[in-house]
């Protein structure tokens, strides 16, 4: 599994999951694989918002990105940050519990950068995050091909 210590500075990534314990996991996944980084968490759709436009001298590398959240849900974030000339460059990992093919399809067409489910076990959390953040910053940012897309890890 790779990790990050010869990273020479923090990564910063933002975390949009309104899901207490699921933030939890995520967080604890990163010190484990020993990602060295500044996390963000946004609960809802609208605090996403305003966390990126306060970011703007300093923007994520990544996004973490659930799709069902209150007041704005990951759908309408998506569609938003795609659309902004500041934030509409930054990569977007799908973070979420669904694996619907037609939501898979609806957040490939809105342009996130890869779909990951929540994985069901905490080792199988750190192995996908490690393989996501592994990814060299031109990979994450370009659309990957749809049989790339899903993020898969055994």
């Amino acid at each position: 599994m790779p990790t990050f210590n010869a990273m020479p500075q923090k990564r910063n990534i933002l975390l949009s999951d309104d899901d207490n314990d699921d933030c939890s996991l995520f967080l604890e996944a990163l010190e484990e694989v020993k990602c060295d980084a500044d996390v963000t968490i946004a609960r809802d759709g609208v605090t996403l918002m305003q966390a990126l436009d306060a970011s703007a001298d300093e923007k994520p590398e990544v996004i973490f990105l659930d799709l069902n959240m209150p007041r704005k849900n990951g759908f309408e974030c998506l569609h938003e940050i795609r659309k902004s000339l500041v934030f509409g460059q930054i990569p977007i990992v799908i973070y979420t519990t669904s694996n619907s093919s037609d939501i898979i399809e609806k957040v490939y067409e809105e342009g996130a950068n890869l779909y990951m489910t929540k994985p069901s076990s905490f080792s199988l959390l750190k192995k996908t995050l490690a393989y996501v953040l592994s990814l060299a910053p031109e990979e994450l940012n370009r659309k990957p091909s749809r049989e790339r897309f899903v993020v898969t890890v055994a």
